[in-house]
Parts: C-alpha cells; structure tokens; sequence
C-alpha cells in the first residue's frame, strides 16, 4: 500500500474576554502563549484519509465535537467516521459547547461558555489549513515507535484507606505534606511516541503521555501550559518538524504530588517532558510503513443515574446570583442526557500489524490505557483520551462507591465501564 502524510496547524487563541473552561474560571484577560489546533492526515491507496487532531483546549463536547469531525472530514474528503480530534485540556483554555450555551441562553444566562462566533470561525480556519494540507502530501514510508519514562509528575488523583473508600483527592495543586508523601499509584509512567517519516526525512512525530497538562491554573491568562511549551520547544529543535501531543486516559491523574502549585514548576515539568519526547525518540525504533486501517465502535455511555430533566432544568431557571458556574454544569450535563444515546465514537488506527492508536472519549481513568495495552501485550499501544467530552468523567463502576471527586462531577453512570470496555475491545481485537 502506498501512503502518504501531511500535517497543518491553525492558531485558535481565543479573545480576550472569551470564557475559560465553560466558564469554570475567570475569561481571558491576558495570553501568556499562543494555543493551537495541530493536525496529521494520513492516505492510504483507495481509502478514505485518516485525520488525527489534537486542540490546546480544555474540552469540545457533544454537537460541537461532532461539528468539528464532520468540517475536518469534508475538509479532507472522508468520512466524519475516520477523524479523531481531542483536547490536550490545558485549563486556562476554552471548552465549546454550543448547546449548552443555546439553554443558557433560554434561561438569561449569555456569554457564560462561549461568547460570539469564535469558535466557530476557529473550527472554520482549521478545517480549511487542513484542506491546504492536501496539496502537501507525500510519501510517508516508515514509522518509528518508542517510549520513556516521564520524570517525577504523573500521580494518581485518589488516595484510597483501609476502609476502600477514597480517604483524600490530590488535585493538581497538592500542598498536604501527607499526600506528597503518597506513592505516585496506578498511572502509566511512559511517555510514547510515533515518527512518520519519508525516506529519512522526518514528517512528523505524535507524543502520547497521561496526566492532567496542569501546573496552576485560574489565572485568566491563556496559555499551553507545561505539555505545549514543551511541544513547541521540541519542534523548534527538531528544525520545525511539527510535534503534536495528546492527552492519554488522565481522568484520575495529576501533578499533585510533585506540585505545590508554585508557578516556577512549570519550567520544571516542561523540561521533564522535553527530556521524556527526546528520550522516547532516542529510544524509537524505525519500520517500513506499508498498511493502515480504521476501526470504529460507537458506544452509548449511560447518564449518571441521579441526573434528571427536571432538576437540571432547576438550576437553570435560578435566580441565585453568582451561579454561573453552577448553571453552566447543569447546562453541559443536561445537554449530554439528551444526547447519550448518539453515539460517541472510540476507534483506532491501526499502523501495520502492531501498531496501534487509541482514540477515547472523556476524562477517561487511567485503567481504561492498562486495559488496552493488556489486550495487545505484543504490540505497541498509543491512547489518546479527551475526545467527546460530553460524558464528562469516565470513571469505573466501583468509583461510585468509593467516592472522591470524579463520580460526583461526571456526566455518566456507572453503566459506562462495560461500554468502553466493550469498545476498546472491539476495536483492538480485529
């Protein structure tokens, strides 16, 4: 099989004043760093092209999710079926969802998610520098896989007591001495990364590692955080070649116990990535590229089981000041029960016979990344997570009963585990 690559980028810094985080945080009043959409297609003879996508922001969930893969696939000429896009979620960032902005709007509440057409025109401009992409193809005759271990910032988010319940959650700014004291937990350690190359000329290099791309955030300054300087200043060396980075399965994964939210920590941990993409590559290992394929499953996540219409609908119609942020969650959560049994996508690409990159939903667990490596123990496994971020958190079915943080703010229920177990393996085992 002949197959050909091209990359693009498009700036997607939003306004000053834009919401953060659907407004979970103060709006821009500053950019600390431009933030960007960075994207890698891929063409195989007589198949649709593959996009893979990866966006500097908090979250994209439900239709807006959609509406972006089906302007990429138009874009390329595919089908919305072969594009994955996720988020990076650096925080102090933007999270579209313009149905839950639509209902806030219905209830007074403007302006609380996004603010004018900005979105839209950042979906527009990316959609048309990957159409630009297609006059660059070219051949793209090997790959290169590898994989080293992050230094000293990935830590689990919940600390479990004797009693099986969660005694304490680290976030991402930790400053209790006991949770620093804490063992990191269940992460996956290794950053992992797969080269596209022509010949020996290098197209293009995709970083995979898990962990929440936070050091301190609530500053209303917008920026990539830890994860895009280290990304940016990585392609600089590289002589320009574009590095993109995505988020793994960091649902329940942090900096915290490396972090006491000291703003100097990220130059530290920027380094610490730096050093982890150079390791990984310096460890890579080139093969001949000579096929790819997609597999898709969609999957129907089930609702947390104590949401409902009616109590949703409530929150919004509150006349309680200074309840943006809680409206807004209620917005998100109720645009995400009318729509879970649209499926979301989980699929994979599948580089040769043992290669393969997953593409998750949500703010996955980190099990959900072991699990899928345990299913290609031979092979070599890449997982993006942050994709559809409608369901919110995607915690495993025994989350709900030991408590901590992540069940009480997700979006879906207990029901999901089965779902993205189920999918992972129809997409792994072919």
């Amino acid at each position: 099989m002949n197959i050909s690559a091209a990359t693009f980028n498009c700036d997607i810094t939003p306004p000053l004043g834009h919401p953060l985080c659907a407004g979970w945080y103060p709006p821009a009043k500053e950019i600390g760093d431009p933030i960007f959409a960075h994207g890698l297609i891929l063409k195989g003879d007589g198949a649709d092209p593959v996009v893979l996508c990866a966006l500097d922001w908090a979250e994209l969930s439900n239709h807006d999710y959609n509406r972006w893969r089906a302007e990429l696939a138009e874009a390329v000429g595919t089908d919305a079926e072969c594009v994955a896009v996720h988020c990076v979620h650096q925080h102090d960032t933007p999270w579209p969802d313009r149905g839950a902005q639509d209902l806030l709007d219905e209830h007074n509440c403007p302006d609380v998610i996004m603010v004018g057409d900005f979105c839209e025109r950042a979906r527009s401009n990316t959609a048309s520098a990957a159409a630009r992409a297609l006059g660059e193809l070219q051949p793209c005759t090997h790959i290169s896989t590898g994989e080293a271990k992050v230094d000293r910032i990935a830590s689990n988010r919940r600390i479990m007591g004797d009693d099986g319940k969660v005694y304490k959650v680290r976030y991402t700014k930790t400053q209790d001495p006991e949770l620093h004291a804490a063992p990191e937990g269940v992460i996956d350690p290794m950053m992992k990364t797969i080269g596209f190359w022509n010949g020996d000329q290098k197209i293009a290099v995709l970083h995979y590692y898990a962990v929440h791309p936070t050091s301190y955030d609530g500053t209303a300054i917008v920026n990539s955080e830890f994860v895009g300087l280290a990304r940016k200043q990585r392609s600089k060396e590289d002589g320009g070649v574009p590095h993109i980075y995505f988020t793994g399965c960091g649902g329940n994964v942090a900096a915290g116990k490396y972090n006491d939210g000291n703003p100097a920590n990220r130059e530290i941990f920027k380094q610490r990535i730096l050093d982890a993409m150079i390791a990984s590559e310096s460890a890579s290992v080139r093969q001949e590229l000579t096929g790819l394929s997609w597999q898709t499953h969609p999957a129907c996540l089930p609702p947390r089981e104590d949401l409902s219409e009616a109590g949703l609908l409530e929150v919004l119609k509150s006349v309680e000041r200074g309840s943006e942020k809680r409206k807004s969650k209620a917005a998100l959560m109720l645009t995400y029960l009318r729509r879970w049994e649209d499926p979301i996508p989980i699929t994979s690409l599948r580089l040769n016979e043992d290669v393969d990159i997953l593409h998750l939903p949500g703010e996955t667990f980190i099990e959900y990344q072991l699990y899928a490596q345990e299913l290609r123990p031979d092979g070599f496994v890449a997982t993006a997570g942050y994709g559809d971020l409608g369901p919110g958190y995607i915690t495993l079915a025994k989350s709900f009963d030991e408590g901590g943080y992540e069940p009480t703010d997700s979006f879906c229920g207990r029901g999901s585990e089965a779902e993205m177990r189920l999918g992972i393996e129809q997409v792994l085992r072919r």
